[in-house]
């Protein structure tokens, strides 16, 4: 072939290519703009608000240039805590913040993330989760998308001062979830159901006498108020999804679902679950200083007795599970596997 002409298809290529690209760019400049609804049940100015929902709204603007807008409804505004998995799912809102665990039995498959002792640190805990539970999400959550997951690690916090699992027999707890519900039950306690913008007001009123809870929360719902004993370790994992309105999804342009697909995804489950955890974990320190609260470290053989009191609960949710129709065992040992091998587990 003559030399010449190879080289003007060559450079015909490349001028193709790059017209090709400038329409894209084009076309992500012109998409039309959407807004998104993100509600959640969270104060406005909570930590995760502020580490997780805001920097993640403002980077998913900027790289639909502007296209996608995202409106906060904080504090239950759109409804309660409870209901925005089916907010999501009806379109109330377009994307929720969502405890899967606030509808004990829904979502049996998700709810082993929330087994007691099972995930050590919070930011790649998230990214585990994440990952784990993304083969399983299209069968449980269906009616929604799925955009990340992710946790926070709690612990017990009391009016009276509690080092042994002996002690839960005959207290009223308000627990995280169904499945530190599952414990408490176990223990002997009875639980109080209640979300945690209602959870200081049950303390205060004497409906509930020690509640589960990550450090930093207590202090921003005022719950470290009337709860002034806390054990220094690390109880549950309380896990969360954020959803998308498919019908909002649907409709959004090519490039807009990119952008919503780059920020939907295991990394940055994990940027937002550290970035959270990291202000969580703070909380204790912060007590610390106020003084006026006691903060109960136990020794080897006390943590021994509360994992000893608790491991029922691993086997029966693998029997719930193959209930549901997954193979129990095997979905457990994989989310444990995932855990471990990103120095996750607890």
């Amino acid at each position: 072939m003559n030399p010449k002409y190879t080289l003007l298809a060559k450079l015909s290529r490349v001028a193709m290519a790059a017209a090709c690209l400038s329409a894209a760019g084009n076309a992500l400049a012109q998409d039309k703009p959407v807004e998104m609804r993100f509600a959640h049940w969270l104060p406005a100015q909570h930590s995760l608000a502020k580490t997780g929902f805001e920097p993640w709204a403002k980077s998913v603007e900027a790289a639909s240039k502007g296209s996608i807008k995202i409106n906060f409804y904080p504090a239950q505004q759109l409804g309660k805590a409870p209901d925005h998995y089916d907010m999501a799912r009806d379109g109330i809102a377009d994307m929720t913040w969502v405890s899967p665990g606030y509808q004990a039995g829904r979502f049996p498959i998700f709810s082993a993330s929330e087994l007691p002792f099972i995930a050590g640190t919070p930011g790649a805990g998230s990214a585990a989760l994440d990952a784990w539970y993304r083969k399983y999400a299209e069968r449980e959550m269906k009616d929604v998308r799925v955009c990340l997951a992710h946790i926070h690690i709690g612990t017990l916090h009391s009016k009276k001062v509690i080092t042994d699992p002996g002690q839960i027999k005959g207290m009223k707890i308000r627990p995280a979830n169904g499945t530190v519900a599952q414990m408490v039950t176990l223990l002997g306690g009875t639980n109080v159901q209640v979300s945690a913008p209602e959870a200081r007001d049950a303390l205060e009123k004497g409906l509930a006498d020690a509640i589960t809870f990550p450090w930093d929360s207590l202090i921003s719902f005022g719950i470290d108020k009337v709860a002034k004993h806390h054990i220094d370790f690390k109880l549950y994992s309380a896990s969360f999804v954020w959803l998308i309105n498919k019908g909002w999804y649907d409709k959004l342009a090519a490039g807009q679902k990119k952008v919503m697909d780059d920020h939907c995804n295991t990394d940055m489950a994990g940027k937002v679950g550290a970035a959270w955890g990291d202000v969580e974990d703070s909380g204790e320190g912060k007590m610390e200083k106020m003084g006026g609260h006691t903060i109960t470290k136990l020794s080897p053989a006390q943590l021994a007795s509360w994992r000893t009191a608790v491991e029922p609960m691993a086997s029966n949710w693998a029997a719930n599970a193959d209930k549901a129709g997954v193979n129990g065992k095997q979905v457990l040992e994989e989310l444990q596997k995932e855990l471990k091998n990103r120095n996750a587990a607890f």
